[in-house]
């Protein structure tokens, strides 16, 4: 998946004949859609998340870096002296520092969107780790961009699997087939559906390691996956890239970092086959990965040398005594492992029921966040709370609402009083009543029910965005129009449904027969107005209105869903008549005697 890919050089004991087959079950019983639980789920419209439009990976399984810790755990750094900071530690444990901020917030971020999730940032730093050797040893610039791609190989079936173009070369420059991109290694594909704005600078860039990581997060935490649980864990990886032995390489990194990590300087972390605590060859391209062989791999020479195992001598084989039995003998490095003790039974074996343990009914308008949580309480019989036991939340019925982060399913583990509670709900546009329930992962106890209702958004006010009176002649049209805002606990009311109506008087809010009126599409009167909205400044601006020939005072009432009322008076008069001149009397001349 990376530039260069380094030869794996030694194997783990985990990475025997009885592992790779128990993790290659758990391969194919992790598949999409093959659980039980996520199937029925899926059937219910309730998936919450988008997979991978290759149907297969995160990665289109393109290759990766394989070489696999140090057996030791982290040696911690040392300080310098006279105390000016960290000093050197273990090359391997140590983290760019930009990397290593990508990763922590990539983590609290999920453990908000996501609670259930429990995603560990170390994850992200072992997949990283076998992906791009942490973005070629952090070689990224400030804002966490690498400073030059970092493209895995073409995609085209000569060795890899086969993808043909999906992006149009947008993000990997190539038009004829797709190739992994970035510190992550999505393919575009996958990517398209997963990106994220990690920085929060308005991009969703592959090739940026807090928008990659943040990616990686989503899509690690998809399908309402519990990363506590060992078994999501393995799925998790597993969809990442298909394979056994990425599992195991991811497994021990992932263990390897949880022991001890320290932040370096970006650009001076080692890339994977150049450590020099041993003899590597120069790092070349890995073909695809191949399933772990069954014959033990040859030990190679270890940094610190360790006592020879001792090889029994053919006197002190098991023979069989006079009793006709056979002597014990110790296990040697060919034989199987011992069966392993019957695991205690689950935490959800324990519970008897499932109790309400948050709000009764929820509400909200159209487009607001619930401000109720829904909870729901394991018990076992005598009513004890049980922990660590996972509990699906489904919001079930013909609406848009999502929890937050925009699943419409998640699955939250209890906590030490047996309580899960669900993320928030956030509203839709779409009014109407839906359910949300509450059940417990892989067992038949009968659901939590809770009755949600959206409601159309509303206003609590509305007022008129001009004071200027509006007058009209008797069979005129008014010279201004009508424009409201309407608003909700002071702010726009955006999308508020409204009517507006021309009504007989201030007590009696039936349409009137007379007086100003509005006209349809058809140019008929008509004195009453449904259907009207506000725009996205909570803004209502009214059609032209006509007076008949009738004059006086009369009433325009605009009522908004939510009760907000405001009303208008119109005034229709006939124009003042000029008063005409009144001729004057010349005075009559007086006669004289």
């Amino acid at each position: 998946m990376a530039a260069v890919f380094g030869k794996r050089m030694r194997r783990t004991a985990v990475t025997t004949a009885v592992a790779a087959a128990a993790v290659a079950a758990l391969a194919a019983s992790q598949a999409p859609g093959v659980t039980t639980d996520q199937g029925r789920d899926d059937r219910a419209g309730a998936a919450d998340s988008s997979p991978s439009p290759d149907g297969d990976s995160a990665t289109g399984n393109s290759p990766y870096y394989t070489d696999l810790p140090p057996l030791e755990s982290p040696v911690p750094p040392t300080a310098k002296p006279g105390g000016g900071g960290v000093g050197t530690g273990d090359p391997e444990a140590g983290l760019p520092a930009t990397v290593l901020d990508a990763y922590k917030k990539a983590e609290a971020a999920v453990r908000t969107s996501r609670p259930g999730c429990n995603l560990p940032w170390e994850l992200l730093a072992a997949i990283g780790k076998v992906e791009s050797g942490q973005a070629r040893g952090g070689r990224v610039d400030a804002d966490g961009t690498t400073l030059t791609p970092i493209l895995g190989p073409v995609l085209d079936g000569n060795g890899f699997a086969k993808i043909t173009d999906t992006d149009g070369g947008a993000f990997d420059g190539d038009t004829t087939h797709d190739r992994a991109v970035g510190p992550m290694q999505f393919i575009p594909s996958t990517w398209e559906n997963w990106q994220q704005d990690g920085n929060a600078d308005g991009k969703k860039d592959p090739n940026n390691i807090y928008d990659a990581a943040l990616g990686a997060a989503h899509y690690l935490c998809a399908n309402g996956r519990d990363l506590a649980v060992e078994d999501d864990l393995h799925a998790a990886i597993l969809s990442y890239n298909r394979s056994t032995e990425y599992l195991d390489t991811v497994l021990s990194w992932l263990e390897y970092y949880r022991k001890g990590t320290h932040e370096i300087p970006d650009g001076t972390g080692s890339l994977p086959g150049d450590r020099s605590d041993e003899n590597r060859p120069t790092p070349g391209p890995s073909t695809r990965p191949t399933p772990p062989s069954t014959t033990p791999p040859k030990p190679l020479p270890k940094p610190r040398p360790e006592p020879p195992s001792k090889k029994p001598d053919e006197s002190q084989k098991p023979g069989k005594p006079g009793n006709g039995s056979e002597t014990p003998r110790p296990p040697g490095p060919g034989d199987s492992k011992p069966p392993k003790p019957p695991e205690p039974p689950k935490p959800s074996d324990q519970v008897a029921r499932l109790e309400n343990a948050g709000a009764a009914e929820l509400t909200a308008n159209a487009g607001d966040a619930f401000a109720g949580r829904v909870a729901a309480r394991a018990e076992t019989g005598s009513g004890r709370g049980v922990a660590k036991v996972k509990v699906r939340f489904t919001v079930s019925g013909d609406t848009d609402t999502r929890f937050e982060g925009g699943a419409r399913s998640v699955t939250v583990t209890t906590t030490g009083t047996g309580t899960a509670t669900a993320p928030v709900l956030q509203a839709g546009e779409k009014t109407g009543e839906f359910t949300v329930r509450a059940r417990v992962v892989d067992r038949s106890l009968t659901a939590v029910e809770v009755p949600a209702t959206v409601t159309g958004r509303r206003a609590d006010a509305v007022v008129r965005t001009s004071d200027k009176a509006l007058v009209c002649a008797p069979g005129k049209e008014f010279a201004d129009r009508v424009e409201v805002k309407a608003t909700y606990k002071g702010e726009s009311a955006a999308g508020v449904a409204a009517t507006a109506t021309m009504i007989k008087s201030a007590a009696n809010p039936t349409a009137n027969d007379k007086g100003p009126y509005f006209k349809d599409a058809a140019g008929k009167p008509v004195r009453t107005l449904k259907g009207l909205k506000t725009d996205a400044n909570g803004k209502l601006l009214l059609p032209k209105m006509y007076a008949d020939d009738a004059t006086g005072t009369y009433l325009l009432r605009i009522v908004t869903n939510g009760g907000a009322t405001l009303t208008v008076k119109l005034e229709v008069e006939a124009p003042a008549s000029t008063p005409s001149a009144t001729p004057s009397t010349s005075p009559s001349a007086t006669p004289t005697g």
